[in-house]
């Protein structure tokens, strides 16, 4: 399951286990059945309680994964932002893609012979 975006407020009840809603409550049975789910949060700056809460989720046995693109792969688009972030939410459940030129994409490319990291 990837919930994205996701507001803090979305994510708090889930960490909490306050499921009012649908959404909440399916993210309660993934983690409760040990399940895959990856969490996009949205908002920025980040308070302690946020972090709080990202940590609480991630103990649990999420994966969060912030909504922040990387420009080593040189996006040439916004849409290039946007697969990129996509991207890193299905490497997150184990899902191929090629949405992203991944770091040892890169090296390639520009001829280095050393294996960057997968990114």
């Amino acid at each position: 399951m990837v919930i994205c975006p996701c507001t803090m407020g979305t994510l708090s009840r889930i960490a909490c286990g306050n499921s009012g809603n649908l959404l909440e409550r399916c993210a309660d049975v993934v983690l409760k059945e040990r399940r895959n789910l990856v969490v996009v949060p949205r908002e920025t700056p980040l308070n302690e309680i946020h972090l709080e809460n990202m940590l609480r989720l991630f103990r649990m046995g999420a994966r969060i994964v912030p909504a922040m693109p990387a420009y080593y792969h040189k996006p040439e688009s916004v849409e290039d932002l946007v697969n990129f972030v996509v991207g890193k939410a299905l490497d997150a459940l184990g899902v191929e893609h090629n949405l992203y030129r991944r770091w040892e994409d890169v090296d390639r490319a520009e001829g280095r012979g050393q294996k960057g990291y997968l990114v």
